[in-house]
């Protein structure tokens, strides 16, 4: 009879054990499996918040125009009309300068094939004929700078008529590089480097606009305040 009531104890403290066991192995689980959901979750939630980020960037900053560029009329300038290039030059008031000798072991431009590759063109004051100077972001300001970077792009329009005796033989503007001599705090590089991108829409339409770099230099010979060169494609003889 005693083995029998022990027995009996022992098979209910088991089955006791047993269930304790499984109600543990249960809550583990459930544990686990919440933890999981908020997890993936924020995994969700973090990657909704990416896209909605990325669209927000892409919507204000990639597409806001950075220059006066955006608000040319591209439709209206197609180089052939009215004339062509040089009736347009006439109505903007620019006179194409005569180009200046390279003063040094170099070319103002090389020839390969249908692409001119054009050396970098220092600015000039149409009027006093002299270089303009100074340090952006102290000396000048982002307008000025500006200017000075327009006026390298009316010169490399004289290398470009010398080159290729009619400016109607330029196919397209394929790419600008421009340095700009400025403070070491300065950023607004691209801003300046505007006033040649600007220049060669306004004179070329479509066919003026280019792939760019826009550099910041700590100072440019002569202390010039800009300075661009270019790669020309020309429409077959």
């Amino acid at each position: 009879q005693n083995m029998a009531i022990s027995m009996a104890s022992s098979i209910k403290r088991n089955t006791l054990l047993s269930a304790l066991t499984t109600l543990i192995v249960i809550a583990i689980f459930n544990i686990q499996q919440s933890e999981s959901f908020a997890y993936s979750h924020e995994i969700i939630r973090g990657s909704m918040t990416s896209k909605v980020f990325v669209s927000a960037f892409s919507s204000n900053r990639l597409t806001k125009p950075i220059s006066r560029h955006s608000k040319i009329n591209m439709s209206k300038l197609s180089g052939q009309e009215q004339g062509g290039i040089e009736a347009r030059l006439e109505k903007m008031g620019i006179i194409v300068p005569e180009p200046v000798a390279p003063k040094g072991n170099y070319v103002s431009a090389v020839r390969l094939g249908n692409a001119l590759h054009l050396c970098g063109h220092v600015p000039t004051n149409s009027s006093t004929g002299e270089l303009i100077t100074g340090k952006v972001g102290k000396d000048l300001t982002v307008e000025e700078g500006y200017e000075s970077a327009r006026a390298c792009a009316i010169n490399i329009l004289g290398t470009l008529k010398m080159e290729l005796g009619d400016l109607n033989r330029v196919k397209q503007v394929v790419k600008v590089v421009g340095f700009v001599n400025c403070a070491d705090d300065f950023t607004q590089q691209p801003a300046v480097i505007n006033g040649a991108s600007d220049l060669f829409a306004e004179v070329f339409g479509e066919s003026g606009r280019h792939a760019r770099s826009a550099v910041g230099s700590n100072v440019l010979p002569l202390n010039i305040a800009t300075e661009v060169e270019c790669i020309i494609e020309i429409k077959s003889e």
